[in-house]
């Protein structure tokens, strides 16, 4: 069986916060509700839903506003976000060593996939919409041995699916946060991880 390794999106792979910024302040502009964008992209990480009610919303508006910010998305997120470092070369090194390769993020699985379309990378599964612990069962679902994100919620769901979790500080986690969360190893970004891979069991047992 080869080994599979999973990434994060949202600042993991890729930076997309001038997008998801605008599309917030977007969505509070034709609702109403003092929507905070740049706040909101700088934390990227947990499901819109769950980010409206942090910031107030009503449950029974929830759906509308998740719907208007899907809606706004490609137009908006999409042109405007980038690859960060070593993205690119960390999915193929996966493939180079024989391995497959997931995404599994917390975004609309539509609007991932357009990401993943827009930068020309393939990846071999991809599920969206799930966030912390609930990305185990994908996870495990394709024997993930690795799982790289940014955020501590992404290290608790590797420890969830049994995975090696690895850290990168690119979101808005620490280097200390995603260790006591538990990441096996934390990397300044995507350009180390070829190197660690190559030399990890995950890669060769």
């Amino acid at each position: 069986m080869p080994f599979t390794v999973g990434f994060d999106l949202d600042m993991t792979l890729i930076d997309p916060r001038p997008g998801m910024a605008a599309v917030m302040n977007e969505v509070g502009a034709r609702t109403g509700y003092d929507l905070d964008g740049e706040h909101f992209a700088a934390n990227l990480g947990p499901p819109l839903d769950m980010i409206y009610r942090e910031m107030g919303v009503p449950e029974e508006e929830v759906p509308d506003l998740v719907a208007l910010f899907r809606a706004l998305y490609p137009e908006v997120v999409i042109p405007s976000t980038i690859a960060l470092p070593g993205a690119a070369m960390a999915l193929q090194c996966v493939r180079d060593l024989g391995g497959t390769t997931m995404v599994v993020t917390g975004k609309y699985r539509k609007n991932a996939a357009l990401h993943l379309e827009a930068l020309g990378w393939e990846v071999d599964h991809l599920y969206g919409e799930l966030w912390a612990t609930g990305k185990a069962e994908s996870l495990k679902l394709h024997g993930a041995a690795v799982y790289v994100g940014d955020h501590v919620g992404d290290m608790r769901g590797a420890a969830a699916a049994g995975a090696l979790g690895v850290g990168v500080v690119t979101g808005p986690c620490s280097r200390a946060e995603l260790a006591e969360a538990g990441a096996a190893v934390v990397l300044e970004d995507l350009r180390e991880f070829p190197d660690w891979l190559r030399t990890s069991s995950a890669a060769t047992s």
